[in-house]
């Protein structure tokens, strides 16, 4: 018989090793396109991971920054020799090789981003802004005075042809005759290329910017000129307080503390991942309207937005007016309003969506055609 001492130092190990385990770690690691100083895209991830460590006390992380596309699946080999139990891969072009690694880690947990392939044990994620980028053509579409806004693009992917044709459609819902005239600049972070594109755009009459490349390099050239812009990805008001409209902001973190959490307490697990795809909007809080967190437009341009009209429903109403009305439609629990929903045409005139049909989360990321108003080529365009 064991005496009441010895229960009580049984009892306090058993304890202890409860504790020990309920203390044990997951390891997740993230793999970037760009560096984490970049201000966009690799620097919005990593600010969730360093926010979902916070949220999460057991998690512990890994980065690896600056891997080129093509060129993940020897990072993937290190990362999962060093005990990395989920790894997630946040660029386009890591797709093809983060499903070679999940079929030849059967046991490991992956997720990729923005992509559309899946398998048992790798799971698919977006946070995406295409409702913030209609909105933010409405507003382009009511500044520009010579009826030509620019983009500057990174790859023709259809997470930008989705992108970059709702926002044309916003900007025509206001300006019908506008033109969304686009540069690409295949990179991902390139402050010169960039800079280079946005000067020009500038100089062929464009009077508004928008973007998709990972540093404020855009946002700095049209300050400077004094030309309206959208800021991209992350907080980028201050690097032009006086010209940055709004923007898209985006909170990984929301999708991270989901899936980890699901991931800890078994609910995804290798062989459950085959139709776990996030596709987060501005209902579930994943993405923000804003060139700076809380606020949505920058209180500079609100007047001019005000007097700016457009036509609803055979109605006249501020433009000002109408953003926060779609603002708080795609915020709410069920939407009303979808910007993809037709009838919509292409650039060319072939009808891409019919009438009372809204595109579903497969086709818009699988999504290879433009919109009207969208000029420049534009690779793999359907004819």
């Amino acid at each position: 018989m064991k005496s009441p001492v010895m229960w009580l130092v049984l009892l306090a190990l058993g304890l202890a090793g409860s504790a020990r385990a309920d203390e044990a770690k997951l390891k997740a690691c993230f793999i970037y396109v760009g560096p984490v100083g970049d201000i966009g895209w690799s620097h919005a991830h990593d600010e969730a991971r360093k926010l979902t460590m916070k949220a999460l006390p057991w998690l512990e992380t890994q980065y690896v920054e600056s891997v080129p596309e093509g060129q993940a699946l020897p990072v993937i080999d290190r990362l999962v020799k060093g005990g990395c139990q989920v790894v997630l891969t946040t660029s386009f072009g890591f797709m093809d090789q983060t499903l070679e690694a999940a079929k030849k880690y059967p046991k490991v947990v992956f997720a990729h981003a923005t992509g559309f392939k899946r398998a048992p044990n790798m799971a698919t994620y977006m946070a995406d802004f295409y409702q913030i980028y209609y909105l933010n053509g409405l507003m382009a579409g009511a500044l520009t005075k010579s009826g030509k806004v620019g983009y500057v693009g990174a790859f023709p992917i259809p997470e930008l042809k989705r992108h970059i044709s709702a926002f044309a459609m916003g900007v025509r819902a206001v300006n019908p005759q506008a033109t969304v005239n686009v540069k690409w600049i295949s990179a991902w972070v390139s402050p010169v290329k960039a800079r280079e594109a946005a000067e020009a755009l500038m100089a062929e009459g464009n009077d508004v910017l928008a973007f998709t490349e990972d540093t404020a390099t855009v946002v700095q050239v049209a300050g400077r000129k004094k030309v309206p812009a959208f800021a991209h990805y992350s907080p980028m008001q201050r690097f032009a307080p006086d010209f940055v409209v709004s923007g898209q902001l985006v909170h990984w973190e929301k999708i991270y503390i989901d899936f980890l959490s699901k991931v800890r307490d078994g609910t995804y697990a290798p062989g459950k991942l085959q139709d776990v795809d996030y596709w987060w909007l501005l209902r579930e809080g994943a993405v923000e309207m804003g060139g700076q967190p809380g606020v949505p437009i920058n209180p500079k341009f609100v007047d001019a937005l005000k007097k700016a009209q457009m036509t609803v429903g055979g109605k006249q109403v501020s433009v000002y007016d109408r953003v926060q009305e779609l603002l708080k439609d795609m915020s709410s629990s069920k939407p009303g309003f979808d910007p993809f929903t037709g009838p919509l045409p292409d650039r060319q005139g072939v009808t891409r969506v019919p009438a009372g049909k809204t595109l579903t989360k497969e086709e818009l990321n699988q999504m290879q055609w433009v919109a009207p108003g969208v000029t420049g080529p534009v690779a793999d365009e359907p004819k």
